[in-house]
């Protein structure tokens, strides 16, 4: 049976400081529109306070997530426990997505250290927080994370990255809003 808490307290900070990846879900207002669920990882995750959050939004084929978040701010962050003793925390939240350029931006990139280029900052403000037993996920060994989007963008290069993300980033597949701050007429 889930447990719901009031706000982040140390033994939730110790458990999501030690996984590896987490998963952010999100969904459009529209009915026929798609739910979506992404991986994250790359140590991109940031506790800002006790009931605030944010995590880098890497370059990546699509932009879902931005594009829900802009549209009506509901999102879902879950970490789970792959090893050690189980246990799923789930934070339920309104997002804001803040771009490169923007105050917030600004103020929270650095939190972050070195990470490859990242197209936005996603903060959630935790409305309910909850843990659950987790039984039910197998274990897994971590082995590493995956070198391939580092390498990518940095192959790629800060002009052919924002073209990318002006060819695959400025709606998402229901053909909402998401990456409006890089220009089609690059």
């Amino acid at each position: 049976m889930a447990k719901v808490l009031q706000e982040i307290d140390d033994g939730i900070r110790t458990f999501i400081e030690r996984q590896q990846m987490f998963f952010v879900g999100s969904a459009p207002l529209s009915a026929d529109g798609h739910v979506n669920i992404s991986p994250k990882a790359l140590d991109a995750f940031r506790i800002l306070s006790p009931t605030r959050v944010a995590y880098l939004d890497h370059i990546g084929s699509a932009a879902e997530t931005i594009a829900h978040v802009r549209e009506n701010r509901r999102i879902v962050i879950m970490f789970c426990a792959f090893q050690g003793p189980p246990k799923i925390v789930r934070m339920h939240g309104r997002g804001e997505v803040l771009k490169p350029g923007d105050p917030g931006f600004v103020e929270l990139r650095p939190l972050f250290g070195d990470a490859p280029p990242v197209r936005a900052i996603v903060v959630t403000h935790v409305e309910r927080l909850s843990h659950s037993c987790g039984f039910g996920v197998p274990l897994y060994e971590y082995s590493g994370q995956r070198t391939q989007l580092i390498d990518w963008a940095s192959r790629k290069g800060d002009e052919a990255l924002l073209d990318y993300q002006a060819e695959k980033n400025l709606t998402s597949i229901d053909g909402l809003t998401a990456v409006d701050w890089v220009s089609r007429d690059r």
